[in-house]
């Protein structure tokens, strides 16, 4: 099963980091979710819980008693502790037993996916430890949780990779769809029905999953996909993915909508399709482990400028996972956004896209993304890239 590889992943991780134990505190996760529990536990839980692990081997989980077999469950846990009144006392018995100099806990200043616990659980927390003389041990587990997240298993890898081939055999069938007139909701439909028909899931929220956005002053690509219609001479752009098993695709795709008289698309169009196309691959020639985020990202925003083109308005790129963004580690600039995201040295396993875009007057939006997996020789394409303009025909 998936948690108890990530289980075992995570005692290495914690020895590696020479951190002692690993503590995830939630309660009532199906409406204060942490991003790391699906990788603890089956499902959510509904009391105060604490997930442990240590870089001993040993590991513990308490919950509610009503939770408690659900996680037994799992096998994944030494010691499965259920509680009627409260979790102080057995939290704090484990915590002796173990009495950890290094204790990690769910917060980040920097990363998102390592920042689930809520103020109020931080303090809860602080309480109990203090009342143990153990809260001076308190440290940030974003490296124990991104470590974990961005080395992906087999598994994790075959998941996603079958989440890929439903997201690009939906592209293929909505190639066969797309016409002049059609709007960008009509389009987004339509790959909404093959989502469910493929019996998986949009891999953010469907308003804009898939995002669908054609020719110049489009509403953008974190928009809704409005009533504009396709027309002849537009570029047309998707952003999509599919969640399946629990793991995220994230792709987009360009089209070129033929004018009466075409065969080809325009020179201005095609030089800004290759620019893109161009800036990908030296960006998945730069993607190694060691390397910073910052430098590939870099790779990419030079071929975009020296060509002659504004440099794109966002990160290279981001990794995928769990969610279609996740991970601590970026492909990014150095912004004030990003924090320290894009100076992450990366590893092998991670999963990144690389989707550069630039602007093409009176056309509208060059863009591709794929998906690449981090390797010692460069990034290993986990998605077929797209290397040359798909067509729209019908206008004549």
């Amino acid at each position: 099963m998936l948690i108890r590889e990530k289980v075992e992943q995570a005692k290495g991780i914690l020895r590696e980091l020479g951190v002692d134990c690993w503590i995830t505190f939630v309660r009532e996760s199906g409406l204060c979710g942490d991003p790391s529990l699906a990788f603890l536990a089956g499902g959510d839980v509904t009391w105060h819980s604490a997930f442990i692990i240590s870089s001993s081997g040993r590991t513990w989980a308490i919950v509610g008693e009503y939770d408690r077999r659900s996680v037994e469950d799992l096998g994944a846990y030494d010691r499965v502790i259920g509680y009627v009144e409260g979790i102080q006392k057995p939290f704090l018995e484990c915590l002796k037993e173990l009495d950890p100099a290094r204790i990690a806990v769910n917060f980040s200043r920097d990363s998102e996916i390592a920042d689930g616990l809520t103020h109020g659980m931080y303090l809860t927390l602080v309480d109990f430890l203090s009342r143990a003389g153990m809260e001076g041990r308190l440290e940030s587990a974003e490296k124990v949780i991104s470590a974990l997240r961005q080395r992906k298993t087999a598994a994790e890898l075959e998941r996603m990779k079958e989440a890929v081939r439903i997201t690009e055999d939906i592209y293929g069938q909505v190639a066969g769809f797309l016409r002049p007139g059609r709007t960008e909701a009509e389009i987004a439909a339509f790959m909404t029905r093959k989502v469910k028909e493929a019996g998986v899931a949009a891999a953010w929220d469907e308003s804009t999953c898939p995002a669908v956005f054609t020719g110049p002053q489009h509403a953008g690509a974190h928009y809704s996909p409005t009533d504009r219609r396709v027309e002849p001479g537009h570029l047309l752009n998707m952003d999509f993915g599919v969640r399946y098993e629990g793991y995220c695709s994230d792709l987009q795709r360009t089209f070129y909508v033929l004018r009466p008289g075409e065969t080809r698309a325009p020179d201005a169009v095609q030089r800004g399709f290759d620019t893109i196309v161009e800036a990908i691959e030296r960006a998945r020639r730069k993607l190694r482990p060691g390397v910073q985020g910052i430098e590939v990202d870099r790779a990419a925003r030079e071929c975009i400028t020296s060509a002659g083109y504004e440099e794109f308005p966002h990160a290279l790129g981001h990794q995928v996972g769990r969610f279609a963004h996740d991970g601590t580690a970026l492909l990014g600039p150095a912004w004030e956004k990003y924090a320290s995201k894009p100076f992450q040295p990366l590893e092998e396993g991670m999963v990144f896209t690389l989707e550069p875009r630039l602007p093409v007057e009176g056309h509208g939006t060059a863009t591709v993304e794929n998906m690449v997996v981090v390797r010692p020789d460069g990034g290993e394409n986990l998605s077929t890239p797209q290397e040359e303009l798909l067509y729209v025909r019908g206008g004549e």
